[in-house]
C-alpha cells in the first residue's frame, strides 16, 4: 500500500495478519527470504478468532525477527446477532443481494472497536484467509492489501471463492470487484494479489493469483533460520526429541496427520482405521491438528502422541528426524521433506465415512 506523498517515510513497513501457526511458519520463511537490510521491520498479528496460539507471541517477540508481536481479537460474524437477518433467502436475487451488500458493510463496520492497528500505517498488509472478517474490514475500510493462500494448495481441493458463490458467479464477482459485496482469495476489489503455492494446479483462474512456491522459500532460508524457527515453534524441544529417540532407528516410523473431520466418533474410527491398513507394524505418531478436541492420549493410547503445537514442516529442520510414512486425508504433505513416502487419501477415502458432497466442494461449483 502506498500512502499520499509526503508521509510515505513515516510508514512502516509491512504487517501480516495470521490466523494459524502454519501462516505463522509461512510468514517467518518470508520474512528470512529478505535480504538482511530489510528483516527485522514487519508486524506480526495473531487472530485469536479461531485458534489458540498459546504462548507463541511471546517466543516469536524473543527471536527478534518482527519488530512488533501483537494479539487480535478478531469476531465471528455470530459474535454480532444483527447480522443473522441478512442471511435469509428471500426467494430474489437482486433481493438477496441488496440484503448482502447491507450485510458486507455491516460486518466491516462491526469489526472495527477489535482492530488494534491503524492498518493505513503500513506500506504493505498480508492477509491469510481473507474470507475471515478482517477481508471484510480492510474492503470497508478501502485499505489494499496482498491475498495469501490458507493452506498448501487448499485451493485445488475447496475453492472456497466459488463453492460460497455458487450460482450467477460471474455477476457476483463483478459486485465484488466494486466493493458492493465481498468474496475472498483475489476477487475483492482492495485485494491488490492472492499468492498461491501453484496456479497450475487450480481449476479455476483468477486474474490476481500470483506464484510463489513454497519450495523456494524453505530454499532460500539459512541453518540459522531453521534453528530460529524451531525456536520458535518448538516449545518442549527436549520432550519431542526423547519421544522420537525412544524407538529403535531400524523400527518403521509412521506420522499420522490428524484433523478436524467429522463427529469424534467417526473421527476416532476414521485414524483407526488408517492406522490399521497403512501403518500395520510401524510404529505410529500421532500429530494432533491444533483445533482438533478428541482426546488422543487416551483413544490412542498404543501409539504416541506429538506434544506441542507447531507446524508439520517444522520437522523438516530438525536433525535426525524422518519418517518411513506421512498420512493425511486433507492436508497436502508435499513440503514434508525428511520421509519416504507420503500417502495423501483425499475424497475417495472420505467417502466410507461422510455424505461425499460434504468434502468434495469443488464437485458443487457451477
Amino acid at each position: 500500500m502506498r500512502g499520499k506523498s509526503g508521509d510515505k517515510a513515516a510508514k512502516k513497513q509491512r504487517i501480516y495478519v495470521c490466523h494459524t501457526y502454519y501462516h505463522v511458519y509461512i510468514t517467518i520463511l518470508k520474512e528470512c527470504n529478505l535480504m538482511p537490510e530489510y528483516r527485522g521491520g514487519a508486524t506480526l498479528l495473531l487472530s485469536t478468532m479461531s485458534n489458540d496460539f498459546g504462548n507463541l507471541r511471546q517466543r516469536a517477540k524473543k527471536a527478534g525477527i518482527f519488530e512488533e508481536v501483537l494479539e487480535f481479537h478478531e469476531k465471528e460474524e455470530k459474535f454480532f446477532p444483527e447480522l443473522e437477518k441478512y442471511h435469509k433467502d428471500r426467494g430474489n436475487i437482486l433481493i438477496n443481494m441488496l440484503a448482502r451488500i447491507r450485510y458486507t458493510k455491516l460486518l466491516g463496520k462491526l469489526q472495527e472497536p477489535y482492530v488494534p492497528v491503524d492498518f493505513r500505517e503500513y506500506k504493505d498488509i498480508y492477509v491469510y484467509c481473507d474470507s475471515d472478517p478482517i477481508g471484510y474490514y480492510l474492503s470497508y475500510k478501502k485499505i489494499p492489501y496482498h491475498a495469501i493462500e490458507d493452506g498448501l494448495d487448499c485451493i485445488k481441493s475447496y475453492d472456497t471463492a466459488r463453492y460460497d458463490n455458487r450460482g450467477h458467479f460471474e455477476l457476483k464477482a463483478k459486485l465484488a470487484a466494486w466493493n458492493l459485496i465481498f468474496i475472498q482469495n483475489g476477487y475483492g476489489k482492495y485485494c491488490i494479489d492472492m499468492e498461491v503455492n501453484n496456479i497450475a494446479c487450480l481449476p479455476y483462474p483468477c486474474p490476481k493469483y500470483i506464484e510463489r512456491p513454497r519450495k523456494e522459500l524453505m530454499a532460500g532460508i539459512s541453518e540459522e533460520d531453521k534453528k530460529l524457527l524451531i525456536s520458535i515453534f518448538m516449545e518442549n524441544m527436549e520432550g519431542f526429541l526423547r519421544q522420537i529417540s525412544e524407538i529403535g532407528e531400524e523400527e518403521p516410523k509412521v506420522l499420522l496427520l490428524s484433523e478436524p473431520l467429522c463427529d469424534l466418533a467417526t473421527r476416532e474410527r476414521i485414524f483407526k482405521d488408517i492406522i490399521e491398513e497403512y501403518a500395520h507394524g510401524a510404529r505410529v505418531f500421532i500429530k494432533p491438528h491444533p483445533r482438533d478436541e478428541l482426546n488422543y492420549e487416551e483413544k490412542f493410547s498404543k501409539h504416541i502422541v506429538l506434544q506441542g503445537r507447531f507446524p508439520m514442516e517444522v520437522m523438516n529442520f530438525i536433525p535426525g528426524v524422518r519418517w518411513n510414512k506421512v498420512i493425511s486425508v486433507f492436508t497436502v504433505c508435499d513440503s514434508i521433506t525428511n520421509t519416504d513416502e507420503v500417502i495423501f487419501l483425499g475424497e475417495d477415502f472420505m467417502d466410507r465415512y461422510e455424505e461425499p458432497s460434504l468434502h468434495r466442494q469443488n464437485e458443487a461449483i457451477y
